[in-house]
């Protein structure tokens, strides 16, 4: 296999993992120029010159009704995307997050072919629940490469593969998350600047925006309080109409530019649980974290999630450092009384700011480097022991 350029396959499963693997190409072609792709992705891919075997659209599929609906295609592009993989040897192959496909393409890749290795970039959530999942993905993940600082420790109590720390990509954003020297005077100086965020799906919004517009007009006791409130543009229409029975007026905005924007000069934050946190932390916002789902759900995840914190701050910390108000205890009462503490100041946001403080040394890489960067060198670290290997 020696004298051909290195093939690397990417397979993708849905936007987010598109994002990272057209990342990923950049940072394998600046290392080996020559380098040739194959295999599943979307149009960020498409854009950094990948051609997918199918659109993603027909594999970017969440949720347990929604699969059973598309099982069929679903079992079709497994195959297909498993037949030409298994044709093209590959001298590695790299699945991208969304494990129900991803997963699903490399234990049957390793079946037929099992010479071909498997990095795995973007490890499933096993250190929060489910975690027997890392000891299952012994046989088909040779390597995996992780997003966040603790999941290398849990692979390895957990008895998971390999796992390295590569870095989160909101490492690389990390200039348009920090204020300025102006944006920090300014935030220092409207105290009670708030930024409100109910969360990306539509199912969130609609639980956590009356309890926001309660907490809100409870924290605007008094207090002259600018609120901002970044929505996800697909559901600007559904918050603008919720918000609109709020007794305090929000300003809502769409698009990351805004978003970061209102971050880099919010004093607080209230935020429902997700990665949002971890770039309110950051761009080191204080802030109150929500969450509420169902009955159904809550009673299956009182069985399944093994976590201290379902914030993702607290859990690099390895402290409670960021409030968290769940089910019961989301509610207006206890929001606003943690939020009006933040904003007034005191030991409380003191301590967060310390805390926040420390997020960067858990997470840094070393100068210069980049998490995109991270993944390729050992991408090609694999592919190059592949190569060089006479039964391949």
């Amino acid at each position: 296999m020696t004298g051909r350029p290195r093939t690397i396959w990417l397979v993708a499963g849905e936007d987010s993992g598109d994002q990272l693997g057209a990342k990923l190409m950049r940072a394998l072609r600046e290392a080996a120029p020559d380098v040739v792709f194959g295999g599943v992705g979307g149009e960020a891919m498409a854009e950094a010159g990948f051609a997918s075997l199918f659109p993603l659209d027909d594999v970017a599929v969440m949720g347990y009704l929604p699969v059973l609906a598309r099982a069929r295609t679903l079992l079709r592009r497994i195959r297909e995307t498993v037949s030409a993989a298994v044709d093209a040897r590959p001298d590695v192959l790299v699945i991208i997050d969304s494990p129900g496909f991803t997963h699903a393409v490399a234990r049957r890749v390793r079946k037929v072919a099992p010479g071909i290795p498997i990095i795995d970039y973007v490890s499933p959530s096993v250190w929060a629940w489910r975690p027997w999942r890392a000891k299952g993905m012994r046989p088909f993940i040779d390597h995996v490469l992780a997003l966040l600082p603790f999941e290398p420790d849990a692979h390895l109590r957990l008895g998971g593969p390999p796992c390295t720390y590569v870095g989160h990509p909101l490492i690389e954003r990390l200039p348009e998350l920090r204020p300025t020297a102006s944006e920090q005077r300014r935030r220092e100086s409207v105290p009670y600047s708030l930024v409100l965020l109910p969360g990306s799906r539509r199912s969130e919004i609609e639980r956590l925006m009356p309890v926001f517009g309660a907490a809100l007009a409870r924290v605007a006791e008094g207090l002259a309080v600018e609120a901002v409130l970044p929505a996800v543009t697909r559901h600007r229409a559904l918050i603008e109409r919720l918000s609109a029975e709020w007794t305090v007026p929000v300003r809502i905005v769409t698009g990351e530019a805004p978003k970061y924007a209102a971050f880099r000069e919010a004093r607080a934050a209230l935020a429902a649980s997700g990665t949002v946190t971890l770039e309110l932390a950051l761009a080191g916002v204080p802030m109150v974290v929500a969450y509420k789902v169902s009955r159904a759900e809550e009673f299956i995840a009182r069985r399944l999630i093994q976590v201290p914190s379902i914030v993702l701050p607290n859990l690099i910390l390895a402290e409670n450092a960021m409030p968290e108000f769940v089910q019961a205890d989301c509610t207006p009462e206890r929001l606003a009384g943690a939020v009006r503490s933040l904003l007034a100041g005191g030991a409380g946001r003191d301590a967060q700011l310390a805390a926040l403080a420390r997020i960067d040394g858990l997470m840094r890489l070393a100068a210069n480097d980049t998490p995109s960067r991270a993944a390729a060198r050992i991408v090609l670290r694999a592919a190059k022991r592949h190569a060089s290997d006479p039964r391949a």
